[in-house]
């Protein structure tokens, strides 16, 4: 009787404790989103990897944003001017902006982070490699000089995607070529970090010292209101999982879901569809590094030859509205949208593609494909080229990992020879990362060099397309990477959030129902 009694009351208590702690999660309004797996670190600034620009967009903020049109407007910045024909720029900051730690932004802060930035940042020698000096010329006003006039400068600084995230000086003039630590993730942004537990979430916190822009939120630009108690980004690497999860109601978003359930989701009335504004594009990262693709633009161009990529985009996406099979990097509509060099896009021809891997000296080493299954797409994608390649009698040994190991080794050279990823719509193409002789893939040599420096160093628009053409001509002419084509990818979320972001997961402005 006294043990029966025991458990009665051990029954009781545990009731009692689990309904103080939903009581408690429901007092806190948090909204959960399901990412495609665990990020890397979120040091955004040495980072392109979209998992952690996600979540780390919250956290840091940069002098501008991109804007709906993705034109750059002011964010940390508040005015700025160019002399001496574009080689110095002056930036007034925002006066009254505190990072998480209580300390206000100044001057100090910027030019530290452009420092780092422009040593270790993952794009910013695309700007800082051509700085002659950068320093605070007051509390609140930054003055960059130039050796040449970039005219890019505003949009290369507008996204924290390996961008010019605004760190403490404190922090940020420490920091070397590693990530920050945990601890020092402290920025300006509407939401603050709070704990990381391995692969079960990252999950940050309101910022109520925030101090938001008053313009009308358009894009990542204007206001930033922070309406949730806190995010919490969960790593959920199956689709199939995260698409249940949204209609269990056990998360409010998801990401990068499968082309395959586009018109079943669509149909569902338990599921908001957000499809994306802009293409991305999957792209086949060539080794210029080392290994069997080094210099050999021979085998590279006979790799592409055996492809048909409007078939690997239909079994990675599927319905037609989700993908365009075209070869400009660009889309069509954008002032970059060019035919260059776009005759070698996806030509299908397995025999001729034979013959010029023999000139080229191929005798059926295997070629080490990196890939992972976190996105499916490029999983879909690798699979079919495989096949294809196959047919052309030129041997591909696909590696299959996660997102996070394939984020490390495709740093390390000797460890693959292509390897599959994608890349986001951008304003300019120097923001391209195969543009980036640091990026993985290493495209380095004197002819694209060149022709770099002829697109960056001109403020004038009709002189850096025609560079920019010459240049896609001579990525089908050396491949250092291949363009599968547009796709228009989705994510889905629960009906009831409001005001969500056309330009990406982006969760200030957003609300509940």
């Amino acid at each position: 009787m006294r043990s029966g009694m025991g458990a009665l009351m051990r029954g009781v208590v545990t009731m009692a404790v689990a309904l103080f702690l939903n009581v408690q999660a429901n007092a806190a309004e948090v909204l959960r989103e399901a990412t495609i797996g665990e990020p890397p670190p979120l040091d955004v600034m040495v980072t392109t990897a979209d998992v952690a620009a996600v979540i780390g967009r919250h956290i840091f903020e940069t002098l501008y944003a991109l804007d709906s049109t993705y034109s750059p407007r002011p964010l940390l910045a508040e005015s700025d001017r160019v002399d001496e024909g574009g080689k110095t720029i002056v930036i007034k900051l925002r006066q009254g902006v505190l990072f998480h730690n209580g300390k206000e932004l100044t001057a100090a802060d910027v030019v530290a982070s452009m420092k780092r930035w422009g040593q270790f940042g993952a794009r910013g020698k695309l700007l800082m490699g051509n700085a002659v000096s950068v320093e605070a010329t007051d509390r609140y006003e930054v003055t960059l000089k130039l050796s040449a006039p970039n005219g890019a400068w505003k949009t290369l600084i507008a996204d924290v995607n390996g961008g010019l995230a605004i760190y403490p000086e404190e922090i940020v003039s420490k920091a070397g070529a590693q990530p920050i630590e945990q601890k020092d993730y402290i920025g300006t942004g509407p939401y603050k970090f709070k704990e990381w537990r391995p692969n079960r979430y990252v999950e940050l916190e309101k910022f109520d010292r925030y101090s938001s822009r008053k313009e009308a939120g358009d894009g990542f630009a204007g206001a930033r209101v922070a309406n949730f108690d806190a995010i919490r980004f969960v790593p959920v690497p199956d689709v199939g999982t995260r698409v249940s999860g949204v209609q269990a109601g056990d998360y409010d978003y998801a990401e990068m879901i499968s082309g395959d359930l586009f018109d079943q989701l669509s149909a569902d009335k338990s599921i908001h569809v957000v499809r994306s504004n802009a293409p991305i594009f999957g792209l086949f990262f060539m080794n210029s590094k080392e290994g069997i693709l080094k210099d050999n633009y021979k085998l590279r161009r006979a790799i592409q030859m055996a492809l048909d990529k409007s078939q690997a985009q239909r079994v990675a996406f599927g319905p037609k509205g989700l993908w365009d099979a075209q070869g400009s990097i660009f889309p069509q509509g954008s002032f970059w949208y060019s035919t260059a060099g776009t005759e070698a896009y996806s030509q299908h021809d397995a025999k001729k593609a034979k013959e010029l891997a023999k000139e080229a000296g191929y005798t059926g080493t295997p070629i080490r494909l990196l890939v992972s299954t976190n996105y499916q797409a490029h999983f879909d994608e690798a699979t079919v080229f495989t096949r294809q390649l196959a047919e052309a009698g030129i041997n591909v040994q696909m590696m299959v990992v996660d997102w996070a190991t394939l984020l490390k080794m495709r740093a390390q050279s000797e460890q693959w020879d292509i390897y599959v990823t994608h890349h986001g719509f951008q304003p300019d193409p120097i923001l391209l990362t195969f543009l980036n002789p640091t990026y993985p893939g290493w495209w380095d040599n004197p002819e694209i060099n060149a022709l770099r420096t002829e697109l960056t160093n001109s403020s004038d628009q009709t002189a850096r397309k025609a560079a920019w053409e010459k240049i896609q001509a001579l990525f089908y002419e050396q491949v250092p990477a291949m363009k599968v084509g547009d796709a228009y990818t989705y994510d889905i979320a629960s009906p009831k959030l409001k005001g969500l972001n056309p330009n990406g997961p982006a969760f200030w402005n957003v609300s509940a129902k």
